[in-house]
């Protein structure tokens, strides 16, 4: 039995590690070391994401859109103080979802990466 390296990451899914799983199923053994190295370092935590978003309710509103890399968002939500708190509160409450399609982004970008890599 191999060991689930996807596990190692801090507040994963089942939804995103069946995403990983399908979406590295074919990948060599190099290929894999590379596609772990390349999407450890862009993934983000559903609760880092919650923590940024809490940020928005100090003043700092849209910190959670910059990084998730929507800057137009990000900027729009600090020019409006988080469209006067109400786009601060939905992102409060999706703050799983804004992590999981950021990640979902990610994946696919880390596998062409990969893949591309060890051509």
């Amino acid at each position: 039995m191999e060991f689930n390296y996807y596990a190692t990451f801090s507040g994963i899914t089942p939804e995103e590690m069946a995403y990983l799983q399908q979406a590295t199923a074919n990948m060599s053994e190099a290929q894999h070391r590379n596609f772990l190295m390349i999407y450890s370092g862009k993934r983000k935590s559903a609760q880092d994401i919650l923590i940024f978003t809490l940020l928005g309710f100090i003043g700092i509103a849209g910190i959670q859109r910059f990084i998730i890399g929507q800057v137009g968002m990000g900027i729009i939500y600090f020019l409006t103080g988080g469209f006067c708190f109400i786009g601060t509160i939905v992102d409060l409450i999706n703050h799983k979802g804004l992590a999981d399609d950021y990640n979902r982004q990610m994946i696919y970008e880390s596998v062409n990466i990969a893949k591309m890599s060890s051509m």
